[in-house]
């Protein structure tokens, strides 16, 4: 499913980290930062989840909600938090139909290898369920901030 800046964004419902059915409705009147990574506890996605930890408050203060988005389960999402002291919810897409529906579920290659999974994206959904900013084949460094100041800039 394919829809543009300025449109809705696909309302969904999934698992999250704190044993809850969560939509994206629930988040109405607040700006939702949702990111989708690859897995837990590797190098790249832990820095990501590290630096949207590190600006947590920073993203409270402009009304912006984090939601991560990997096919891992719950129970992989429970110690990715305990360990690094996540503070922001994490969802549970095992049947990968949420990355589907931002179309993030992609080809991918490594070492000579096809398989499919998460390409790191994020979107950036305003207090009205609209889609206002995405990032797709995201690079971790200086992710965050960017996504920061974009959200201070514009929302």
């Amino acid at each position: 499913m394919a829809f543009d800046i300025g449109e809705l964004a696909p309302d969904f419902e999934v698992e999250a980290s704190n044993g809850e059915k969560v939509k994206l409705s629930d988040f109405r009147g607040k700006n939702v930062v949702l990111y989708f990574y690859p897995k837990d506890m590797t190098p790249g996605c832990t820095t990501q989840a590290c630096d949207f930890r590190d600006q947590h408050e920073s993203f409270k203060e402009v009304n912006a909600v984090i939601l991560g988005v990997s096919p891992d389960p719950l129970n992989r999402h429970d110690k990715f938090i305990e360990k690094h002291g996540l503070p922001f919810l994490l969802l549970s897409d095992e049947d990968h139909q949420l990355a589907e529906a931002y179309d993030v579920w992609k080809l991918k290659k490594n070492f000579g290898k096809e398989y499919m999974g998460i390409e790191r994206s994020t979107f950036l959904i305003d207090r009205d369920g609209k889609l206002i900013k995405e990032w797709r084949k995201v690079k971790v460094k200086g992710h965050v901030e960017e996504a920061l100041t974009y959200i201070k800039e514009n929302l």
